[in-house]
Protein backbone atom coordinates (compact mmCIF):
# COMPACT_ATOMS: atom_id res chain seq x y z
CA UNK A 1 0.00 0.00 0.00
CA UNK A 2 1.16 3.83 -0.67
CA UNK A 3 -0.19 6.43 0.43
CA UNK A 4 1.05 10.16 0.04
CA UNK A 5 0.52 12.72 2.96
CA UNK A 6 0.67 16.05 2.91
CA UNK A 7 2.43 18.17 6.18
CA UNK A 8 -1.54 19.25 6.57
CA UNK A 9 -1.88 14.83 6.87
CA UNK A 10 0.57 14.46 9.45
CA UNK A 11 -0.90 17.49 11.71
CA UNK A 12 -3.85 16.24 11.11
CA UNK A 13 -2.85 12.67 12.36
CA UNK A 14 -1.28 14.36 15.60
CA UNK A 15 -3.91 16.49 16.46
CA UNK A 16 -6.24 13.30 16.58
CA UNK A 17 -4.01 11.64 18.63
CA UNK A 18 -3.96 14.13 21.15
CA UNK A 19 -7.64 14.57 21.34
CA UNK A 20 -7.60 10.22 21.70
CA UNK A 21 -5.17 10.88 24.61
CA UNK A 22 -7.55 12.98 26.52
CA UNK A 23 -10.25 10.30 26.20
CA UNK A 24 -8.29 7.37 26.64
CA UNK A 25 -9.08 6.76 30.59
CA UNK A 26 -9.41 2.78 30.24
CA UNK A 27 -5.69 3.23 28.67
CA UNK A 28 -4.94 3.56 25.11
CA UNK A 29 -6.54 0.75 23.98
CA UNK A 30 -9.89 1.81 24.79
CA UNK A 31 -9.50 4.35 22.07
CA UNK A 32 -8.63 1.78 19.30
CA UNK A 33 -11.94 1.51 17.47
CA UNK A 34 -12.37 5.50 16.88
CA UNK A 35 -7.99 4.56 15.66
CA UNK A 36 -9.90 2.59 13.39
CA UNK A 37 -12.62 4.37 12.23
CA UNK A 38 -9.83 7.01 11.76
CA UNK A 39 -7.48 5.43 10.01
CA UNK A 40 -8.75 2.66 8.48
CA UNK A 41 -11.87 3.55 7.35
CA UNK A 42 -12.10 7.59 6.74
CA UNK A 43 -8.53 8.09 5.90
CA UNK A 44 -7.47 5.00 4.32
CA UNK A 45 -3.82 5.44 5.76
CA UNK A 46 -3.56 1.53 7.03
CA UNK A 47 -5.50 -1.84 6.19
CA UNK A 48 -7.29 -3.80 8.12
CA UNK A 49 -4.96 -6.15 8.44
CA UNK A 50 -1.96 -3.81 9.93
CA UNK A 51 -4.06 -2.37 11.97
CA UNK A 52 -5.44 -5.65 13.52
CA UNK A 53 -1.43 -7.05 13.45
CA UNK A 54 -0.62 -3.58 14.81
CA UNK A 55 -2.48 -4.38 18.35
CA UNK A 56 -2.04 -8.06 18.18
CA UNK A 57 1.91 -7.71 18.10
CA UNK A 58 1.92 -4.89 20.82
CA UNK A 59 -0.35 -6.47 22.93
CA UNK A 60 1.62 -9.50 22.78
CA UNK A 61 5.10 -8.14 23.41
CA UNK A 62 5.81 -7.44 26.94
CA UNK A 63 6.04 -3.68 27.47
CA UNK A 64 3.47 -0.98 28.25
CA UNK A 65 0.13 -1.22 26.61
CA UNK A 66 0.31 1.67 24.31
CA UNK A 67 2.88 0.57 22.11
CA UNK A 68 0.09 -0.69 19.33
CA UNK A 69 -0.23 3.27 19.31
CA UNK A 70 3.56 3.26 18.09
CA UNK A 71 3.29 0.17 15.54
CA UNK A 72 0.29 1.82 14.36
CA UNK A 73 2.12 5.21 13.46
CA UNK A 74 5.05 2.90 12.17
CA UNK A 75 2.74 1.31 9.62
CA UNK A 76 1.34 4.73 8.34
CA UNK A 77 4.91 6.10 7.82
CA UNK A 78 5.94 2.70 6.16
CA UNK A 79 2.75 3.53 3.40
CA UNK A 80 2.77 7.11 3.57
CA UNK A 81 6.77 6.59 2.12
CA UNK A 82 8.55 3.74 3.37
CA UNK A 83 11.62 3.12 6.12
CA UNK A 84 12.50 6.80 6.78
CA UNK A 85 9.02 7.84 6.89
CA UNK A 86 8.21 4.92 9.68
CA UNK A 87 9.98 7.22 12.21
CA UNK A 88 8.21 9.91 11.69
CA UNK A 89 4.96 8.17 11.83
CA UNK A 90 5.68 6.79 15.31
CA UNK A 91 7.16 9.92 16.73
CA UNK A 92 4.13 12.09 15.35
CA UNK A 93 1.10 9.22 16.75
CA UNK A 94 3.28 8.25 20.01
CA UNK A 95 4.04 12.15 20.77
CA UNK A 96 0.15 12.96 20.18
CA UNK A 97 -1.24 10.13 21.97
CA UNK A 98 1.61 11.14 25.09
CA UNK A 99 2.14 14.66 25.38
CA UNK A 100 -1.39 15.74 26.39
CA UNK A 101 -2.64 13.01 29.24
CA UNK A 102 1.29 13.11 30.51
CA UNK A 103 1.00 17.29 30.77
CA UNK A 104 -2.28 16.61 32.67
CA UNK A 105 -1.06 14.24 35.50
CA UNK A 106 1.92 16.11 35.79
CA UNK A 107 0.47 19.31 36.51
CA UNK A 108 -2.39 17.72 38.81
CA UNK A 109 0.20 15.61 41.00
CA UNK A 110 2.62 19.17 40.69
CA UNK A 111 -0.62 21.50 41.69
CA UNK A 112 -1.99 18.54 44.33
CA UNK A 113 1.57 18.79 46.02
CA UNK A 114 1.71 22.12 45.85
CA UNK A 115 -1.73 22.13 47.99
CA UNK A 116 -1.22 19.43 49.99
CA UNK A 117 -2.10 21.53 53.05
CA UNK A 118 -5.48 22.31 51.76
CA UNK A 119 -8.33 20.47 53.52
CA UNK A 120 -9.96 19.43 49.97
CA UNK A 121 -6.46 17.94 48.91
CA UNK A 122 -6.37 16.48 52.30
CA UNK A 123 -9.44 15.09 51.96
CA UNK A 124 -9.29 14.07 48.69
CA UNK A 125 -6.15 11.63 49.48
CA UNK A 126 -7.78 10.34 52.79
CA UNK A 127 -10.76 9.28 50.73
CA UNK A 128 -8.42 7.74 48.16
CA UNK A 129 -6.71 5.80 50.13
CA UNK A 130 -9.39 3.29 50.69
CA UNK A 131 -10.30 2.63 47.81
CA UNK A 132 -6.71 2.38 46.45
CA UNK A 133 -5.94 -0.51 49.58
CA UNK A 134 -9.06 -2.17 48.81
CA UNK A 135 -7.90 -2.69 44.65
CA UNK A 136 -4.75 -3.52 46.01
CA UNK A 137 -6.33 -6.39 48.30
CA UNK A 138 -8.60 -7.62 45.64
CA UNK A 139 -6.00 -7.51 42.98
CA UNK A 140 -3.86 -9.74 45.37
CA UNK A 141 -7.23 -11.88 46.39
CA UNK A 142 -7.82 -12.55 42.87
CA UNK A 143 -4.05 -13.93 42.19
CA UNK A 144 -3.57 -15.84 45.25
CA UNK A 145 -7.07 -17.78 44.54
CA UNK A 146 -6.80 -18.52 41.19
CA UNK A 147 -4.86 -21.77 42.19
CA UNK A 148 -8.11 -22.99 44.34
CA UNK A 149 -8.66 -22.82 47.65
CA UNK A 150 -7.26 -26.10 48.44
CA UNK A 151 -5.23 -27.17 51.20
CA UNK A 152 -2.90 -28.57 49.13
CA UNK A 153 -2.08 -24.62 48.15
CA UNK A 154 -1.34 -23.89 51.39
CA UNK A 155 2.44 -22.89 50.37
CA UNK A 156 1.36 -19.84 48.34
CA UNK A 157 -0.89 -19.01 51.12
CA UNK A 158 1.48 -18.76 53.39
CA UNK A 159 4.06 -17.07 50.97
CA UNK A 160 1.42 -14.63 50.27
CA UNK A 161 0.83 -14.33 54.20
CA UNK A 162 4.26 -13.81 54.99
CA UNK A 163 4.73 -11.14 52.25
CA UNK A 164 2.04 -9.14 53.47
CA UNK A 165 3.44 -8.77 56.85
CA UNK A 166 7.36 -8.29 55.86
CA UNK A 167 5.97 -5.75 53.55
CA UNK A 168 3.76 -4.55 56.67
CA UNK A 169 6.19 -4.46 59.77
CA UNK A 170 9.64 -3.99 57.73
CA UNK A 171 10.97 -1.70 55.41
CA UNK A 172 12.20 -3.90 53.14
CA UNK A 173 11.84 -3.12 49.54
CA UNK A 174 9.36 -5.05 46.90
CA UNK A 175 11.97 -6.43 44.45
CA UNK A 176 13.65 -8.53 47.50
CA UNK A 177 10.01 -10.01 48.06
CA UNK A 178 9.20 -10.52 44.26
CA UNK A 179 13.01 -12.11 43.72
CA UNK A 180 12.52 -14.21 46.66
CA UNK A 181 8.73 -15.61 45.43
CA UNK A 182 10.39 -16.11 41.65
CA UNK A 183 13.23 -18.07 44.05
CA UNK A 184 10.81 -20.49 45.32
CA UNK A 185 8.46 -20.92 42.42
CA UNK A 186 12.16 -22.00 40.01
CA UNK A 187 12.86 -24.02 42.56
CA UNK A 188 9.58 -25.79 42.98
CA UNK A 189 8.67 -24.92 46.34
CA UNK A 190 5.21 -23.18 45.64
Amino acid sequence: MSIVLSPADWLTLFAHFMILSLLSVGGAIATAPDMHRFLVDEYGWMTDPQFSSSIAIAQSAPGPNVLFVALMGWNVGLNAGGFPMAFFGVLVTMAGILIPSTTITYMAARWGQENRELRAVRAFKQGLAPIVIALLTSTGWILSTSSGYALRNWPIWLVAIVSTLVMWRTRLHLLWLLAAGATLGWVGWI
